[in-house]
């Protein structure tokens, strides 16, 4: 982690709901991942559905109790092309997914995850796919119950090092450029809007 990441995080006032998604979802904010999951508190969800609404950005709530909620923010086109990809369908089916639309992916791990959280079923690691990793590394995670990887960044790495080392490095650099904007005052809808007019038109 960069100082200036890290002075950026030490400053972060945990009661701003813009920095933490910054923070926790830059990856997807950037255009370099299809998803992120954003943990909040529960009392702090309909102010962010309303944020997320007015910037645009799809979102889904996994999972909702008294105290905390993970709500999976997403790009949909980009979800949608990934999940297309044969292996993850393959490794989606392995997992007992029938349905492969999006919408209804979302649903059963919804269901599998609330179970988890319960005490009633194990951990759901489809959420890997939902969170766009490459699927060697979701596959090599369920090989190794979660242990020998080469690496442990945003997720833990099984294979082809070097090139998620750079996508890493990427993370953090949009981690700390979107921080920096926020803190200077750039909101999260406003990011989004500058960030659809910069794209160009098909």
């Amino acid at each position: 982690m960069s100082q200036g990441l890290s002075k950026m995080l030490q400053s972060i006032d945990g009661n701003n709901i813009e920095m933490r998604i910054a923070y926790q979802c830059a990856p997807l904010l950037a255009g370099l991942k299809p998803s992120n999951l954003l943990m909040l508190r529960s009392r702090e969800l309909v102010c962010v559905q309303h944020l997320l609404k007015k910037a645009g950005i799809s979102y889904f709530i996994v999972a909702q109790e008294k105290e905390k909620a993970a709500v999976l923010l997403y790009n949909k086109k980009q979800l949608e092309k990934y999940m297309e990809q044969e292996c993850v369908a393959e490794g989606l089916c392995r997992m007992g997914y029938e349905d492969l639309s999006l919408g209804r992916v979302l649903y059963v791990f919804r269901v599998h995850y609330e179970a988890f959280l319960r005490g009633e079923g194990d951990f759901p690691h489809e959420m890997g796919f939902l969170l766009g990793y490459p699927v060697e590394d979701v596959e090599g995670f369920i090989r190794n119950g979660g242990e020998n990887s080469l690496y442990t960044g945003d997720w833990k790495v099984y294979d082809n090092l070097t090139e998620k080392l750079q996508l890493f490095s990427k993370f953090e650099m949009a981690r700390e450029s979107l921080l920096g904007m926020v803190s200077a005052g750039t909101g999260i809808v406003e990011i989004m809007r500058n960030k659809r007019l910069q794209q160009p038109v098909a």
